[in-house]
């Protein structure tokens, strides 16, 4: 199916919030639940109607789309720590599609989520260190490593570590699925202001 630029600016979306839940964990020890939830059953989407389904219901990515546009124009200020880590997982998402084992892996270990999802819920402790795990397995060794800067009192909490690492996940999904509607970092120059209309014409709606 052809895919438009909302669909990219959706995907887009997806990778801002689950990288701000990462920063925001690191530095202050919580994150937007509603945020987090759309952000962890986008792991789940395999077979979703639209791009904007696989992250839930309709303003799900409110918050990605905010950090879409604070990153695109600088108001109120860019955080280049989360223009970083959405760079690194672009790359960690290009190099694992190159791994056709560590896919297998990953996808069996999404489907042996699900049914800790059925017993504990998404946001589960149980689950979120399931998916902690299945990072360290699939995507850890493809390296470099995200190095998450924060309250080291934040960062030493395992809960938190987890929590880090379940986004980050998500945020591997992200890239995945901007790069699978037609993304590519050339739009970023040359539709920054179509980019831009789109996110604010979602707020209008949902934010």
């Amino acid at each position: 199916m052809p895919y438009t630029l909302s669909d990219r600016v959706l995907a887009l979306a997806g990778l801002h919030q689950a990288v701000h839940g990462v920063v925001r964990i690191a530095r202050t020890g919580s994150a937007d639940q509603d945020a987090m939830t759309a952000s962890l059953l986008s792991l789940f989407q395999v077979d979703a109607d639209t791009v904007e389904a696989v992250f839930g219901a309709p303003g799900a990515l409110a918050d990605g789309m905010r950090q879409l546009l604070t990153q695109l124009t600088g108001t109120p200020e860019r955080d280049l720590e989360m223009t970083r880590h959405m760079a690194l997982l672009i790359r960690l998402e290009r190099q694992l599609s190159a791994r056709p084992e560590l896919l297998d892996r990953l996808s069996e270990g999404i489907e042996a989520a699900r049914h800790k999802r059925e017993h504990f819920g998404l946001l589960h402790l149980n689950l979120l260190a399931h998916f902690a795990d299945l990072y360290s397995d699939t995507i850890s060794p493809l390296g470099p490593r995200i190095m998450v800067r924060g309250e080291p009192q934040h960062l030493r909490d395992t809960d938190n570590q987890n929590r880090i690492r379940a986004l980050l996940l998500a945020g591997i999904r992200a890239a995945r699925l901007w790069r699978q509607v037609g993304g590519t970092r050339w739009q970023f120059l040359f539709q920054g202001r179509q980019i831009i209309e789109e996110a604010r014409r979602y707020l209008a709606r949902h934010g």
